[in-house]
């Protein structure tokens, strides 16, 4: 049995996991207590020690999927967006080896999920496999030849820091320019709210309103779509993959999102590239970290 942990800005998610790659039992709690007062890695470790006596299960290694980034060699957070105070610097794989006294390891969560997709979700049978995952940001994934590609330091991939815009003179949607701040859920929403002048909006209020027939939203979606497919025809030509994998809430939208980004990317990549590349929705949801932290440890320790 692996223990796996998926630890995130609000919330660490805890697994046991069988040697089948079956999700035994689950727990979860909040990790932003008291303003973060409480250190993050306290909280996941003394959880994950009372869900293992709980559950009684006696594990062989502990498989963590983290925000920020992760040095996978080393298992240490080495750059994060500042959100998670004294969370840079922590040796995650150390501290849970200390705890457990087991082989640990630990990945990016965005790593993580495209490879729990690769291991037993939409990417399972292709190669290679590139996952963006479209919500606050842009997450982002690469899996070659059911590795993950990580890079130098195992922070390779972090497609939605590429610099598509710079230098454009357009401010609304992106100062830095990156990928993220035209392609993001948080991105589409923004837009919606310039183009109608209105405030407080929300995804699923831009996509029911477009799903209505709302002209404003319809063009909004438009817009999004092609930032978001510009961004793929350029990591198609970069990385030839054989699966492209949407990840995110907002990729249940078959018909608004899914059905015209395929149209756009397979009509703008060189003919060559587009010939047998699916364009896919991500299928495990919140369980693509975890299971892709115990694949990541398959691939390190068995």
């Amino acid at each position: 049995m692996i223990l796996c942990m998926d630890i995130g800005g609000t919330a660490v998610k805890l697994a046991l996991i069988d040697g089948d790659g079956r999700i035994e039992s689950r727990h979860e709690a909040a990790t932003c207590v008291r303003n973060y007062s409480v250190p993050i890695m306290d909280i996941c470790l003394d959880n994950a020690e009372d869900f293992l006596r709980c559950s009684g299960a006696k594990i062989h290694g502990v498989a963590v999927s983290a925000t920020g980034q992760i040095d996978d060699r080393t298992g240490t957070v080495i750059g994060t967006n500042g959100k998670i105070p004294g969370y840079e610097g922590i040796p995650i794989t150390s501290r849970c080896s200390e705890r457990f006294g087991v082989p640990c390891c630990t990945i990016n969560d965005a790593n993580a999920a495209a490879l729990g997709e690769c291991y037993a979700g939409s990417g399972k049978g292709f190669d290679p496999v590139l996952m963006i995952t479209l919500g606050t940001g842009v997450g982002s994934g690469i899996v070659l030849g059911g590795r993950l590609f990580g890079g130098f330091r195992g922070i390779a991939g972090e497609l939605g820091q590429f610099p598509m815009f710079a230098g454009r003179k357009d401010a609304r949607f992106g100062k830095r320019g990156w990928y993220e701040d035209y392609a993001s859920a948080s991105a589409l929403v923004h837009r919606a709210e310039i183009e109608s002048g209105e405030t407080e909006l929300n995804g699923r209020t831009v996509f029911s309103r477009a799903a209505a027939g709302d002209a404003v939203m319809l063009h909004v979606l438009d817009l999004w779509t092609d930032d978001i497919a510009l961004g793929l025809i350029g990591f198609t030509h970069i990385f030839n993959p054989q699966c492209i994998l949407i990840g995110g809430g907002v990729s249940a939208q078959e018909d608004l999102l899914m059905v015209p980004l395929r149209e756009k990317v397979l009509n703008g990549v060189l003919p060559r590239f587009g010939e047998n590349l699916e364009i896919k929705r991500a299928s495990l949801g919140n369980d693509a970290g975890l299971l892709g932290a115990y694949a990541f440890w398959l691939n390190r320790f068995s």
